[in-house]
């Protein structure tokens, strides 16, 4: 049984987390296989969006397996498998596949079916929109093992909900409920668990069906822009509005609105 399933249908990547017997927790051999997706994906330019989810009845992610992961980080176990010794070889290997030190150049959505910690957690705080299941719990945990968020939880978590309930969650270790995120504005909805990869791939449809480019564009600056200045922000804007106004699909756009017939974007 394969770790990592991935799907692409109609511009859309479903990439589903496949160890529900570990809940999904985050081995060497799934390490690899997620590093290695996210690349193949940046590459593919029939991709527009990548969903990523667990594996159903699961938790979403567990963050690191306890048994073959951190001991393996820790010292307290030696590499084993190709999977071990991969990890080990490259350092880099985690950070990509759990997005932090790698950026797709296009809109992650995270479809979390269940319980999003550590590394899970970090990996939803990474994505561009969350789609959380009703019941959920979100936090990070490492604290509590004596280690801290090393996928990029400590520097996003206070950048993306108050700097007192950040705090709060990193030095306590205690998640918080999907209603709570919703309220901090950390996710985009929560809905039942059944449901919460369909809403995903609605809204993942929704942005393979816009302009690529356009998509790219804004989610670059949106993301760009917030270590900038107001001035550098609106500076950054103008410059990819300036490359944008350039492209085929910004003039089959308003062409296609004029004509009443559904556009047809290229990405060029």
């Amino acid at each position: 049984m394969a770790v990592l399933e991935i799907e692409i249908n109609d511009h859309i990547a479903l990439v589903r987390l496949n160890r529900p017997e570990a809940r999904n927790a985050l081995n060497p051999e799934l390490i690899v296989a997620l590093a290695d997706c996210w690349e193949r994906l940046k590459d593919d330019d029939s991709v527009r969006v990548a969903v990523l989810t667990g594996a159903a009845g699961s938790t979403f992610c567990a963050g690191g397996d306890l048994a073959r992961f951190i001991p393996l980080l820790t010292g307290a176990r030696q590499p084993e498998d190709e999977w071990d010794h991969a990890v080990m070889a490259d350092p880099g290997l985690t950070a990509r596949a759990t997005l932090r030190d790698f950026d797709l150049g296009k809109p992650v959505i995270v479809a979390a079916n269940g319980h999003a910690i550590a590394g899970g957690f970090e990996m939803l705080l990474a994505s561009d929109l969350r789609v959380v299941a009703a019941g959920a719990r979100l936090g990070v945990s490492e604290v509590r093992l004596g280690i801290l968020p090393g996928m990029g939880g400590t520097a996003r978590l206070a950048r993306q909900v108050s700097p007192a309930l950040a705090t709060e969650m990193l030095l306590t270790g205690n998640p918080i409920s999907a209603d709570a995120a919703l309220a901090a504005g950390l996710i985009n909805y929560v809905v039942a668990a059944d449901k919460v990869v369909d809403v995903a791939m609605e809204l993942a449809a929704t942005l393979a069906a816009n302009p690529p480019l356009a998509v790219q564009a804004a989610r670059r600056v949106t993301r760009q822009s917030l270590d900038l200045s107001e001035a550098d922000a609106i500076a950054l804007e103008a410059e990819a509005l300036a490359f944008l106004a350039m492209t085929e699909d910004a003039v089959e756009g308003p062409r296609a609105f004029m004509e009443k017939r559904a556009p047809v974007f290229k990405g060029r």
